[in-house]
């Protein structure tokens, strides 16, 4: 239909992009809810000194791994 904003895809493309994007919702919910990539700690105690740029986009993008090996299972 020309209404249709969106052209259905082909089964694998369709289904490892949905895959990526569940990934990606997942990691962001994980690093929101714990604090991963944050640069300030806040007020109170601070266990360890705050992350590099270069560290804490490490940390996400192994974590957005982890995510994507979960969803893939």
């Amino acid at each position: 239909m020309p209404d249709e904003k969106e052209t259905p895809h082909l089964g694998s493309n369709k289904e490892s992009s949905t895959k990526e994007e569940v990934a990606l919702e997942l990691m962001k919910f994980i690093a929101t809810t714990t604090g991963v990539g944050k640069t300030a700690t806040g007020a109170g105690f601070g266990g360890k000194a705050p992350k590099g740029p270069e560290e804490q986009v490490d940390a996400l993008l192994a974590l957005y791994e982890r995510c994507k090996g979960i969803v893939e299972k």
